[in-house]
């Protein structure tokens, strides 16, 4: 009777180990070489920190970062925030002209004054840095989706909200065409030197 005990036991322990280590946070594309991306970033015109409107169009001609944030998050957001943060000071000490973009997925909720305090509190510098809401919960999955190969969704068990944990490069053309973890095993070096690469290679 206990070797039977335990054997329920360790099968259940099993079955917990599973489900908490396949619950996806990227889409499944996510083990897609960087060699294979390429994305094109769909247009976009939305508000950011400042309650001004920012647009693809000042982006044009530019490299950038990208990433999915919000404000309310319980878990990812802040570290990955403070690691872009990180990046920040590092492309400008070594004079890397990059834009960095955050998008919220809980548009709702974050309000410019939100995401303003938000960045703030990470030591953000805003002339390069643009936290992004004025749309609608739809709209930022398709983008997400579309653009970026990622999932946003909200979370039917509590306030929180599922998304993509990359960091994404963009180069010149709107085109994603690097993507890196954000939170846990983040290649600042590689990520600037990348950075550089793109806003040296010749148009």
């Amino acid at each position: 009777m206990k070797k039977f005990n335990f054997l329920v036991l360790f099968i259940s322990l099993l079955f917990l180990l599973s489900a908490c280590v396949s619950t996806p946070r990227e889409h499944p594309n996510k083990n897609a070489s960087n060699d294979s991306l390429n994305w094109k970033v769909q247009s976009f015109s939305y508000t950011d920190q400042n309650e001004k409107t920012f647009s693809i169009d000042k982006l044009k001609g530019k490299v950038w970062l990208a990433n999915f944030i919000f404000t309310n998050c319980e878990t990812v957001c802040p570290p990955m925030t403070a690691h872009m943060a990180k990046l920040q000071k590092m492309l400008a000490n070594q004079k890397v002209d990059t834009q960095i973009v955050s998008f919220s997925v809980d548009p709702k909720r974050d309000t410019p004054e939100n995401l303003f305090a938000f960045g703030k509190k990470f030591g953000a510098d805003f002339s390069h840095w643009h936290f992004l809401t004025g749309y609608e919960q739809k709209e930022i999955e398709t983008v997400a989706k579309n653009s970026f190969k990622t999932a946003v969704s909200a979370d039917p068990t509590s306030d929180q909200f599922v998304h993509g944990t990359s960091f994404y490069l963009v180069n010149q053309e709107e085109k994603v065409v690097k993507r890196y973890d954000g939170v846990q095993n983040v290649p600042f070096d590689q990520i600037v030197k990348d950075a550089k690469k793109v806003l040296n290679q010749p148009r």
